[in-house]
């Protein structure tokens, strides 16, 4: 299998309204950051690791791994309402790279071989353009009237035995240059479904999920 050079996207801003310092916030013994940087940089398929921030302190923080390329976040992208999408426009102009996978700081547990794993089902496969990571879900939901989503209501079976929906759950995204200069959207056209474990797919939106990332990789260690 040949699988070429591929840069990951890490964007980190200072701000942040429900964990403040999210980014840099000391976790299980480390700034936050630095567990996904961590596994970025033992991951074999990444050639380098772009961060880009608008945040000093977040810059120091990061320098010391062997793969960042820093970027300094310019005026017109800074703010907590930019999308991700010219985040990542902005990226990969400053990589030689055709191809990326983009990630959070905010996704501490997941393991390299996930990444490599990933990389590898991508690219033994000729159907899809981009790939995204998802958590399997087997659990009864329902419309605001009462009417099953993803099941019958009226002939339960065990929660075990349905069929599985799957959460988008932002843990890490792949696609080329090519698709996403011409989708403009890191999901690319007709994307590849990858499950992740659960308990590596935890991700830091607020402070309770801080403290369960923190439990859980306290326990790993």
């Amino acid at each position: 299998m040949n699988i070429p050079k591929i840069a990951a996207l890490v964007p980190m801003k200072g701000h942040s309204e429900r964990v403040p310092h999210k980014n840099i916030r000391p976790l299980a013994g480390k700034p936050a950051c630095h567990w996904v940087l961590e596994k970025l940089n033992d991951c074999k398929y990444i050639e380098e690791i772009i961060v880009d921030t608008d945040d000093e302190e977040i810059a120091e923080v990061v320098k010391c791994f062997p793969k960042v390329k820093l970027l300094e976040r310019p005026d017109f992208l800074k703010g907590d309402m930019v999308s991700i999408q010219p985040l990542i426009e902005y990226d990969i102009q400053h990589s030689s790279c055709d191809f990326f996978l983009q990630t959070h700081s905010t996704n501490p547990c997941v393991e390299p071989e996930t990444y490599e794993k990933a990389i590898e089902a991508f690219f033994n496969q000729n159907e899809h353009d981009a790939l995204f990571s998802v958590t399997e879900i087997k659990s009864r939901f329902y419309w605001p009237d009462g009417r099953g989503i993803n099941h019958d209501p009226k002939h339960l079976i065990r929660t075990q035995d349905l069929e599985p929906i799957y959460e988008e759950n932002s843990c890490f995204y792949l696609f080329s240059r090519e698709t996403n200069e011409k989708v403009k959207n890191r999901l690319g056209s007709n994307p590849m479904m990858y499950p992740i474990d659960s308990l590596e797919a935890a991700d830091i939106d607020y402070m309770e999920d801080f403290y369960w990332c923190e439990f859980l990789l306290n326990r790993k260690k």
